[in-house]
C-alpha cells in the first residue's frame, strides 16, 4: 500500500513540475510564438483571398459595350428653379 502511495504522490509532483515548467516557457516565449501565429494566419488569409479573387470577379463585371451613345452635352452648374 505504501509503494502505491509513493507512486501517487511521486506522479503528482511529476505533474505538477510539468504544469510549472510549460507555464514558465510559455511565459517566457509568448512575444515569439504570438508573433509566429500571426504571421501563419495572415499568410494563410491572403493565400485563401487570393485563391477565391479569381472566382469572384468572373462574371461580375460588366461587359464593356460595343457601341456609345452620342456625346453628353455639357453643363456649367445646376440649373436654377
Amino acid at each position: 500500500m505504501q509503494k502505491l502511495i509513493n507512486v501517487i504522490a511521486l506522479l503528482s509532483g511529476l505533474t505538477s513540475a510539468a504544469l510549472i515548467g510549460g507555464s514558465a516557457y510559455v511565459l517566457l516565449n509568448k512575444d515569439v510564438l504570438i508573433e509566429d501565429a500571426r504571421a501563419k494566419v495572415t499568410e494563410t488569409v491572403t493565400n485563401t483571398v487570393k485563391e477565391a479573387l479569381p472566382g469572384m470577379l468572373e462574371g461580375k463585371l460588366p461587359k464593356l459595350p460595343k457601341v456609345t451613345g452620342p456625346a453628353v452635352p455639357e453643363t456649367t452648374g445646376l440649373p436654377i428653379p
